[in-house]
C-alpha cells in the first residue's frame, strides 16, 4: 500500500486574500481528513505574494485545530532561517496541543531570494553548511532533559518520536543525511524531479538504522491535477503552469485564473523550462491520472506519495484532490499481496 498525503502551499488567488487562503486550506484538510489523505502539510516560503503560509507553524496550528485525525505539519520548516531551539519550542507547543499528529519536515534551502534571507536575521555564510549539526541540535531538543544539560526546549523536552522528523531535498545532499540520520526522506518531485531516481537509490543504500526508524521511508512529492477530462485538467494546469514561468523569472505573482491554450504560446525555453519541472506530474482524468501514478510507483516504490495542486478555482481544487483519493484507494486494490 502506498499511502497518499496532501502537501498544501496555501494558494493567494489572484481576487483572493490571505485570509481566503487559510480558511481553504483548512477546508481541504478538514476533505482530506474525510477522504482518507494520512496526513497534511504545509510549507515556509517567504516573500511570496501568492503563497499564505510564510508564519508556517501558526498557520499549522491553524489546520491541526480545525482537524481532529489527519497527521499535520511542515513540509517544511527552512532551517536555515532559525535557530534551531525556536524549532523545537514551537513544535513542542504543536505537539503539547495536538499529541501525536505532528509532522516537522526539515528543508535546507531558504525558502527566499538573498535579500529576503538577510531580512529574516540570518547571514547567509555557514548557514546552510551548518545544516546537518542544526539538524542533530534540534532532533536534542526533543529527548528528555540529560544531566548537565543547561538549555532545554519547553515544551518539546520529551516529545522524542512522537513528532515525526523528516528529512526535505531536491538533490542527493538531503538523501545522505536522512540516511546517515536515520530519518524518512521526502523528495522535492513535484518541482525538482531530475535526480529522483539517483536520490532515491542513494537514500535507501546508505541508510542506517535509528532509534527513530529501522528501515528506509521514502515519500515523493506529485503535482496532481484531475479533472472529468484530460483537456480540463489540462486547462486547470495552466495556473501552475504561469505561477511557475512568473517565479523563474522573478516575478512571483498571486496564483492566477486558468488560460486556455497557455502553454501552447510560451517561448521555447519556458516551454523546455516547463517540461522538466512537471515531468512526475500526473495530469488528467481519473484513468489518466492512475496511469501516471501507477507508473511512478512502479519505477521508485515510494512508501507515500504527497499529493499537491495549485488550482485556482476552489472547488475544482477539491475536486482534483478528492478524485486523487479515489485513485489511490483503486491503486492499493490492485497491488500485488
Amino acid at each position: 500500500m502506498t499511502p497518499f498525503s496532501v502537501l498544501d502551499l496555501a494558494p493567494i488567488v489572484e481576487g483572493g486574500d490571505a485570509g481566503l487562503a487559510l480558511r481553504r486550506s483548512l477546508d481541504l484538510a478538514r476533505h482530506a481528513e474525510g477522504w482518507g489523505y494520512a496526513r497534511f502539510w504545509l510549507a515556509e516560503h517567504h516573500n511570496m505574494p501568492g503563497i499564505a503560509s510564510a508564519a508556517t507553524a501558526v498557520a499549522i496550528e491553524h489546520v491541526a485545530t480545525g482537524t481532529s485525525r489527519i497527521r499535520v505539519g511542515a513540509g517544511g520548516i527552512m532551517l536555515p532561517n532559525h535557530a534551531p531551539l525556536v524549532v523545537a519550542e514551537q513544535f513542542g507547543t504543536l505537539h503539547a496541543l495536538h499529541p501525536g499528529r505532528i509532522d516537522l519536515g526539515l528543508g535546507r534551502a531558504p525558502g527566499t531570494d538573498p535579500l529576503t534571507a538577510h531580512a529574516l536575521r540570518r547571514t547567509l555564510a555557514g548557514d546552510v553548511d551548518r545544516f546537518p549539526e542544526d539538524v542533530v541540535e534540534l532532533l536534542g531538543y526533543f529527548q528528555p532533559p540529560q544531566p548537565g544539560q543547561r538549555v532545554h526546549a519547553y515544551p518539546g523536552a520529551g516529545a522524542g518520536h512522537d513528532i515525526e522528523v523528516w528529512i526535505l531535498g531536491s538533490s542527493l545532499f538531503g538523501a545522505e543525511l536522512a540516511a546517515t540520520l536515520g530519518l524518512p526522506y521526502a523528495f522535492a518531485s513535484h518541482f525538482a524531479p531530475a535526480l529522483l531516481l539517483e536520490a532515491a537509490d542513494v537514500y535507501r543504500r546508505a541508510f542506517r538504522p535509528s532509534p527513530r526508524l529501522g528501515r528506509p521511508r521514502l515519500m515523493l512529492g506529485v503535482n496532481v491535477i484531475a479533472a472529468e477530462s484530460d483537456g480540463e485538467a489540462r486547462y486547470l494546469l495552466t495556473s501552475l503552469q504561469q505561477a511557475f514561468v512568473n517565479l523563474r523569472s522573478g516575478q512571483p505573482t498571486r496564483l492566477p485564473p486558468p488560460v486556455e491554450g497557455y502553454g501552447d504560446r510560451l517561448p521555447e525555453r519556458q516551454a523546455a523550462m516547463l517540461d522538466d519541472v512537471l515531468a512526475c506530474a500526473a495530469i488528467g482524468s481519473p484513468d489518466t491520472v492512475r496511469r501516471r501514478l501507477g507508473d511512478l510507483i512502479d519505477r521508485t516504490q515510494p512508501d507515500e506519495l504527497i499529493v499537491t495542486a495549485q488550482i485556482h478555482d476552489h472547488a475544482k481544487r477539491l475536486r482534483s484532490f478528492e478524485l486523487a483519493a479515489e485513485i489511490g484507494a483503486r491503486l492499493h486494490a490492485h497491488a500485488p499481496m
